[in-house]
């Protein structure tokens, strides 16, 4: 009776991987099973997320979801640029003007005592630059040496994060076009998976959902390379305004009216010749 049951047990255990294998194969087809567990985890990773990019996600793929951090990235730099820019462009513009006006006209000190409390932008370089000239000991060589450096760290406070505009203005629709690559090369897999049961309507879906993520790309590049160019260009004409505004300091005997005249001088240097 032993020998029969063991018999029977050696039977049973190599008869039930017979068994696994035919109920797998009669209830699914090859990767099934594989296929089904990565698209339940990929629901469940959608379900996380909030709704829109639920909604990239579901429509576009991951890259869409890429594309959409970038969009939400771009949108960010571009407001703090826009105010940045627009703080710089009216922090003391009034009080520069009325200074530069006073520096025109002799009272130097009366310039310096506007800006007395001038601590940031174009303001603090061109009080920099006042009191430099003033200095007795800071040949105007060093003054602007100085006043070159402050404004060099001011010019890439606005370049700022620039650089990162960029990048995603060029890399968005490179990231949509290589969406839609990986779409249509799941769409024509789908269809040869399907052999000739075709149906176009799942095929055109397909095409239609890789066709998204470049549309996507080109959505998020545009606006970006035109803020990108528009701030840019703002940055340099910033610039400008400095090298024109300090200039104005170390050329402002040429402004006063007690400047002596071309005439004049060499009136006195023939005076003082003979």
């Amino acid at each position: 009776m032993k020998s029969i049951d063991l018999e029977l047990g050696e039977t049973d255990r190599d008869a039930a991987p017979l068994d696994v294998l035919g109920q797998s194969g009669q209830n699914t087809p090859d990767g099934e099973l594989l296929n089904s567990a990565d698209s339940a985890d990929w629901d469940s990773l959608v379900a996380t997320l909030p709704e829109p990019f639920a909604d990239a996600l579901s429509l576009g793929g991951p890259v869409t979801l890429i594309l959409a951090l970038m969009s939400v990235v771009a949108l960010a730099i571009i407001l703090f640029k826009f105010v940045q820019l627009f703080i710089e462009r009216s922090r003391g513009r009034r009080l520069i003007a009325k200074a530069l006006q006073r520096w025109h006209q002799g009272d130097t000190q009366g310039a310096m005592n506007l800006l007395a409390n001038s601590h940031r932008g174009v303001a603090r370089l061109v009080r920099v630059a006042m009191q430099g000239k003033e200095s007795p000991n800071a040949p105007d060589a060093l003054v602007r040496e100085e006043v070159q450096r402050l404004a060099d760290v001011d010019i890439q406070s606005l370049r700022s994060h620039l650089r990162t505009l960029e990048v995603i203005g060029n890399l968005s629709p490179l990231l949509g076009l290589f969406g839609t690559v990986l779409g249509m090369i799941e769409a024509f897999r789908q269809m040869e998976a399907a052999g000739a049961n075709v149906d176009p309507s799942v095929l055109s879906g397909g095409i239609w959902q890789a066709l998204l993520t470049t549309g996507v790309g080109l959505a998020v590049a545009i606006p970006t390379v035109l803020a990108f160019q528009y701030l840019d260009r703002r940055a340099e004409r910033h610039a400008q305004r400095i090298e024109n505004t300090v200039t104005q300091v170390f050329t402002a005997q040429l402004h006063r009216p007690d400047a002596p005249s071309s005439d004049s001088r060499s009136l006195n240097g023939n005076s003082r010749a003979s």
